[in-house]
């Protein structure tokens, strides 16, 4: 057994259930077996870094590990509910298009605070209340804008689309307002 290898076995021993414990509590067992086997090939692959005493430094690559893990699993729960959002029934492609320039030719009618608030919840996945620290209002009076900028922008799509009509002569329903806005 090599030096390397025995301070490794050493450190390994000694720290083990500590990291282990630290990765449990703030992730759970399961969480926390992936956590201590990826801290301690960490620490195989860093071994010269590794301080003397060595867990302080190992419980901050276990923050590490456990830190990335929860960034890696919202970023795959993101990506899940952006193609059920996407994966909606077929519908007819031109309509679509349609819908969406229309939705964009009244986006650029509105007054320039009505598409700020509108892209900031929208299109920037913004909270109301984010949203009103950007626009510099309280979230009671960025509500209030965000009802009126939606329902402004509802009635320039419509009047966008009202060329376009379903058989028997009624107006389309412009969907996509709705489904992007809320």
């Amino acid at each position: 057994m090599t030096p390397d290898e025995r301070r490794f076995t050493a450190i390994y021993d000694a720290y083990r259930q500590n990291v282990w414990a630290y990765a449990a509590a703030r992730a759970g067992r399961q969480a926390a077996d992936e956590a201590v086997s990826e801290t301690f090939a960490i620490a195989w692959r860093r071994l010269a870094d590794v301080p003397d005493p060595a867990l302080p430094w190992l419980l901050g690559v276990a923050r590490n590990v456990l830190r990335d893990g929860h960034r890696a699993r919202v970023r795959r729960e993101s990506s899940a509910a952006e193609l059920s959002r996407a994966a909606r029934p077929a519908g007819d492609i031109a309509e679509d298009v349609a819908e969406r320039l229309a939705v964009l030719r009244a986006m650029a009618a509105l007054p320039e605070a009505d598409r700020e608030v509108l892209i900031l919840i929208a299109w920037q996945g913004l909270t109301p209340r984010e949203a009103a620290e950007v626009v510099r209002c309280s979230p009671a009076a960025l509500r209030v804008r965000l009802h009126r900028a939606r329902r402004r922008l509802l009635r320039a799509a419509e009047r966008e689309m009202a060329g376009e009509r379903e058989p028997g002569g009624a107006r389309r329903q412009v969907g996509i307002v709705s489904e992007e806005m809320s």
